[in-house]
């Protein structure tokens, strides 16, 4: 079992705030052009929503460094989807966020949402404004499913793209790992009612039930409710081996932390809603140790061949950056390189130009090769498996580099 230490040892006892950077300002004579970034900046999920809006500034900062694009300069137009009533995403505010990008005649795509019930409210407003967006979190498969393309992508085209795979995979692919490895044989499923939450348990359930996992019931947690106790109390009566919670951090905190009071001994697994500093903060030790989270992306943090963008990442932003700070740095470079790709042949850069220019993706990227498939979703599906274990000599209990430790990749569905 592989630790997240190696690349992240200047980090070690030092807990680093994260502060989102201000791009680079505009050459005087060029083109401005502007790239949105809808994330969760308020509430649960906030210290998540600043490393991936960071991994997108650091893009944006060394392409107009190298002026990569010539007679252009990117602006990052940062969109906060949370609200202090929410306590973390509101699907409202985002689509609300939505229409102020398509109002901005400037901006020629943008990046996020970093949650599903987010992308689901901005979709079809996105659609009808043609404005392309590239998601390095949110992985809810209805958005980009072509069975429910008249909802969110009424104007034909796709315009809702993925650095990350969907939870059609992240599920089931968690669920064969939970089998296989584990070795579990009854699991009670949780969800947060959220639109990520429902639809990456339901892939998991159906998953486990298909590989003989027997689903021992199924549950939802209201993430404003302060009190899960008594639905812990009869999951504890039917004795499951395991549970997985289907969900992000505003319920996550309040489930690890009493789920351990209740269930100290039972397999506890999530998502990549589960996979975060906000858990880990808000939880703490010992009530987050041994939680199983995945991500739907490579690990990429520890490669090697990543030592000198850690770097200047960390010198940039003094924090680590987590995978998917690096599905928003890559995502920022397609958006770029789009750009870039039509000022070289000459052609005006207008949003539907970019979109097909986005949609043609096949680049080079931190991740690997980056590609979309007709609906927007990334071509590499692999799903990443960690591990809570709390790491000693020092290391920062609250950075997820330190504390989540890489098992491997889950088995394919």
């Amino acid at each position: 079992m592989l630790t997240r230490r190696s690349a992240f040892k200047a980090a070690a006892g030092v807990a680093a705030v994260a502060t989102i950077g201000v791009s680079q300002s505009a050459h005087a004579a060029d083109k401005i052009v502007h790239i949105g970034f809808d994330a969760s900046l308020t509430g649960a999920d906030a210290t998540a929503a600043v490393r991936v809006v960071n991994g997108a500034v650091l893009a944006v900062e060394e392409a107009n460094k190298q002026k990569v694009v010539k007679g252009i300069t990117f602006q990052l137009d940062k969109y906060d989807d949370g609200t202090a009533t929410a306590g973390q995403y509101d699907p409202a505010q985002a689509a609300t966020n939505a229409r102020k990008m398509v109002a901005d005649k400037d901006m020629m795509a943008a990046l996020g949402p970093q949650m599903s019930g987010a992308g689901k409210a901005m979709s079809p407003i996105l659609s009808a404004g043609d404005l392309a967006i590239i998601t390095p979190s949110s992985t809810n498969p209805d958005i980009t499913d072509p069975k429910f393309a008249a909802q969110y992508r009424p104007a034909g085209k796709a315009i809702y793209f993925r650095t990350v795979t969907t939870d059609a995979f992240q599920g089931p692919n968690m669920a064969n790992f939970m089998k296989e490895k584990l070795k579990v044989q009854s699991v009670y499923v949780l969800d947060d009612t959220g639109a990520f939450g429902v639809g990456v348990a339901d892939a998991f359930q159906a998953q486990a039930e298909k590989i003989g996992i027997k689903v021992l019931g199924r549950d939802k947690l209201d993430p404003k409710a302060a009190d899960y106790t008594a639905i812990l109390t009869q999951i504890k009566s039917l004795n499951p081996q395991a549970i997985y919670f289907g969900g992000v951090t505003q319920a996550g905190v309040k489930l690890a932390k009493q789920s351990y009071d209740i269930m100290p001994n039972v397999i506890k697994a999530g998502p990549d809603g589960m996979f975060s500093s906000d858990l880990l903060k808000g939880a703490g030790f010992p009530a987050v140790e041994g939680w199983y989270a995945s991500n739907a992306s490579p690990h990429l943090t520890e490669d090697p061949s990543l030592a000198d963008w850690n770097k200047r990442y960390r010198a940039r932003f003094n924090d680590s950056a987590d995978d998917y700070t690096i599905c928003a740095y890559d995502g920022a470079w397609v958006i770029i390189n789009a750009v870039k790709s039509l000022v070289d042949k000459g052609k005006p850069v207008t949003r539907s130009a970019v979109r097909d220019a986005i949609q043609a993706t096949n680049m080079k990227s931190l991740q690997g090769p980056i590609e979309f498939d007709a609906n927007g979703d990334i071509k590499n599906r692999v799903v990443s498996v960690f591990q809570i274990k709390k790491t000693g000599d020092g290391a920062a209990l609250e950075d997820p580099q330190e504390q989540y430790h890489y098992i491997g990749v889950a088995p394919m569905a």
